[in-house]
């Protein structure tokens, strides 16, 4: 019993330790557990990517499916540029996804102008957990969620977000500052109730 266990674990071991490139040719050689093995390593993070942008779990279910469908059709197409590419990959399709589902939900509303309001700061957060982080920007409207999303997380300019949401550059400006601020205010109320 002791001996299964060890080559069980040892097993598992080096499941976990197989490069991206090893993970990658292991799926496109039509094997199914090569493609179980990606979907195993990606799926948690690439639903926590899509959960940025939408709030509806059923909704992130069917993108999530959608979006590995794209990935395990592509995979003979997505040219390997070294560790971490597929990832990065398989993100912009899951992001990309889930922007199309907040267009088609008409949910995504733009301004350019900026609100008549200074621009809060961000207080530092040393004492509020990241999944905390998380619900305040999951509380964002759709269109300040998105922005923010892109700018911050996903290291977007203004004009590269304008382009993929089909707004203008100053729209994207606008949304982002006002998410910040709506953030900014909630962190400031989250600190002060919890004194």
């Amino acid at each position: 019993m002791e001996v299964r266990l060890l080559k069980r674990h040892s097993s598992s071991r080096q499941e976990n330790e197989l490069t991206e490139l090893d993970l990658l040719k292991l799926a496109r050689s039509g094997n199914p557990s090569g493609t179980r093995k990606l979907y195993e390593r990606y799926v948690g993070y690439l639903t926590a990517v899509c959960s940025r942008y939408v709030v509806d779990k059923d909704q992130v279910k069917d993108i999530m499916q959608e979006a590995f469908i794209k990935i395990f059709n592509g995979l003979d197409n997505f040219e390997y540029r070294g560790e971490g590419s597929l990832k990065a990959w398989a993100s912009r399709i899951v992001v990309n996804d889930s922007l199309k589902a907040l267009k088609a939900s008409s949910r995504l509303v733009f301004t350019d102008q900026f609100p008549d309001e200074p621009e809060e700061d961000l207080p530092s957060l040393p004492n509020i957990s990241a999944s905390t982080i998380q619900d305040m920007i999951k509380g964002l409207p759709d269109g300040y969620r998105a922005v923010f999303n892109l700018y911050v997380f996903e290291k977007k300019s203004h004009k590269e977000i304008a382009s993929m949401l089909g707004i203008k550059e100053d729209s994207s400006a606008s949304q982002y500052f006002r998410a910040r601020n709506t953030l900014a205010k909630s962190i400031k109320a989250y600190l002060k109730e919890h004194e």
